[in-house]
């Protein structure tokens, strides 16, 4: 037989991260005990009223059937209200929000939606990897850009207009940045969707990490007028402990709203009714959820510091988010070869820059998704050892 996957296929690998779980879970079943600071899944429990609202939820018989793509109306009011309450944005909840399972997922669907075979979409380097397996799946041409430690991990607007834009559809932005911890800045926004405008592309702009050791959590449409041009991801998997839950939403006009729709529509049958109760339970909860949830964090946040030092690595302290993200030494061979190293001489899973871009290269990410006790268990092997 001489049956071959389509193209697609071959235009991607295995997430990176999932091939490397794989090989931590084989060294963990041979003894390693491997201190996982890879991957970005919270380790805590998310708001107490969402758990209880989805097994209350769960037991009625009515609850367990099929429910339009557009999602329930409780669901959707719950974000609105989040947005008007935090960033000051006012939402339509019947044709400017539309729930997706997690930004994943959305980042695919939005690229179809805007995208025909040979578009072009903008994707950051460093940048989350999936902006672009999304991209080649959709059969776009991906054209990164850069963002550099000269430039603040910042868009380089200027630059940009001095290349080739015929072409471009979609441009993916992220801030707070990941991998970077970078803060959203207003006139980054200003710029973007001033870009946008002028040369009819799709602004994206993936939103997970605002309130993660943030005190001024900012959204793309603050900015006046942004709706005309720009969408926002969001989602519930960081910010309230609720990755596995796959709850998110994309925001923006509702003509760019029902092209989303359109596609997910054809892809998937909507979400789990109790589930998305309980992710608007989350969303209401009060601002002493978020007080908690970063004195968790800024504990973690300084051990993880601790460990970059110790690996003789530098950052910058002003990073938001749910990593941190330092340079290596300039003994170092490369990030992929410093965290097989790490990996093997201290039993310390942690994540090599090369997989976010090119310019990722030189640096390595330490997640704050891990208990303190193993934290500290990380860097006593690293300094004692």
């Amino acid at each position: 037989m001489n049956i071959k996957p389509s193209e697609r296929v071959a235009s991607v690998q295995e997430y990176y991260l999932q091939r490397k779980m794989k090989e931590v879970a084989a060294l963990n079943a041979a003894g390693a005990d491997i201190v996982s600071l890879g991957v970005g899944g919270p380790d805590m429990p998310p708001p107490p009223a969402a758990v209880e609202t989805l097994c209350a939820e769960a037991r009625h018989a009515s609850t367990h059937g099929y429910q339009v793509t557009a999602g329930i109306r409780e669901y959707r009011d719950a974000w609105a209200r989040f947005y008007a309450r935090h960033y000051g944005v006012e939402l339509d909840p019947d044709t400017m929000i539309q729930p997706m399972i997690g930004s994943k997922e959305a980042i695919l669907h939005i690229t179809m939606a805007f995208i025909n075979p040979g578009d072009i979409a903008l994707v950051p380097d460093p940048g989350y990897p999936t902006y672009t397996s999304a991209s080649r799946l959709a059969g776009a041409v991906v054209r990164p850009y850069s963002l550099t430690a000269e430039n603040g991990w910042m868009p380089d607007f200027d630059a940009l207009e001095q290349t080739p834009l015929e072409g471009v559809k979609l441009m993916w932005l992220n801030y707070p940045h990941m991998p970077t911890g970078t803060p959203a800045l207003r006139s980054v926004f200003e710029k973007a969707v001033e870009f946008g405008r002028r040369h009819d592309i799709v602004i994206a702009h993936d939103n997970p990490y605002s309130f993660i050791l943030n005190d001024a959590p900012m959204s793309i449409l603050q900015v006046p007028g942004a709706t005309d041009v720009a969408l926002e991801l969001n989602s519930l998997s960081k910010t309230f402990n609720m990755a596995g839950w796959r709850m998110g939403m994309v925001a923006s006009n509702p003509q760019y709203i029902n092209w989303i729709l359109k596609v997910k529509s054809n892809v998937d049958s909507g979400q789990f009714k109790p589930a998305m109760l309980a992710a608007a339970a989350a969303l209401d909860a009060d601002d002493a959820w978020f007080t908690a949830l970063n004195a968790s964090y800024t504990e973690r946040r300084s051990i993880a510091e601790r460990i970059m030092t110790a690996l003789g690595c530098t950052f910058d302290p002003s990073q938001r988010g749910l990593f941190l993200w330092g340079r290596i030494p300039d003994s170092e061979a490369g990030s992929e070869a410093m965290a097989d190293r790490v990996l093997r001489d201290y039993r310390v899973f942690i994540t090599p820059g090369f997989i976010f871009g090119k310019n990722g290269e030189r640096y390595i990410r330490i997640s704050l998704c891990a208990p303190p006790a193993r934290l500290e268990e990380a860097l006593r092997r690293i300094t004692e050892k």
